[in-house]
């Protein structure tokens, strides 16, 4: 069973890896606007791919909370140094599965910023004037199918960490304990991260799991027709 300082040490880990992309991304010229430029895109993309679960009663408060905040624009790695400061506060207060879904939502924002550096590199000014073919064309020459692959079972993740916060007793205590200091720390922004997955997840009532894997499904088939498996003919 992982522990606490496993998971410490593993967030930690993911805040150097992601203060090292945002030191590259500070190079670029138009570096913040670019990149934030296609992570809007992006966001708008998986509203309208996935419109009908936003649109499903059932499914809409989660899948609002699931595209704008795990697979879309919002950067929590941004406040890098503020989570290392409130880490020990988490470690006493969260449960395992809270640091986890911390972990996890981590994770993907700085496989997602790797991905996404390697985008702009890829498009150039055309960040500014992005459409699906220009975004798709990127996509194909940035290729990293390991990674994106990666970036879906992270979200998949992700999701069923959430799910489980809120089967666990006494989470919402433990996130109440935590407001206070993650505001003084700067951290409103985890906070209100980790309150409204909560939230959103409860409000599921047990349908989480279907919600989950039709977005990854989804986004899976969406990869596989622009980045196909390589086919290597079996040889004797």
């Amino acid at each position: 069973m992982t522990t606490r300082n496993e998971i410490a040490r593993r967030i930690e880990s993911l805040l150097d890896a992601s203060a090292e992309l945002r030191a590259r991304l500070a190079a670029r010229p138009q570096g913040e606007a670019a990149r934030d430029a296609l992570r809007q895109w992006q966001a708008q993309r998986l509203q309208r791919e996935h419109a009908d679960i936003v649109a499903n009663p059932l499914y809409s408060k989660t899948a609002l909370f699931f595209l704008s905040d795990i697979y879309g624009p919002k950067d929590l790695s941004r406040h890098e140094e503020e989570v290392r400061r409130i880490l020990p506060v988490m470690k006493a207060v969260l449960p395992e599965a809270g640091l986890d879904t911390v972990a996890d939502a981590i994770e993907v924002n700085t496989i997602s910023e790797s991905l996404d550096t390697d985008m702009l590199e890829a498009l150039g000014q055309d960040v500014f004037a992005l459409d699906i073919d220009k975004w798709v064309a990127a996509y194909k020459k940035v290729g990293r199918r390991d990674d994106r692959e990666r970036q879906i079972a992270l979200i998949a993740s992700l999701g069923r960490s959430l799910d489980r916060l809120t089967r666990k007793p006494f989470i919402g205590t433990a996130l109440s304990m935590m407001k206070k200091p993650a505001e003084l720390a700067g951290l409103s922004d985890l906070q209100s991260f980790l309150e409204r997955g909560y939230d959103a997840f409860r409000s599921m009532k047990g349908s989480s799991a279907a919600f989950v894997r039709r977005v990854t499904e989804r986004e899976t088939e969406l990869m596989n027709e622009w980045l196909p498996a390589e086919r290597v003919a079996a040889s004797n």
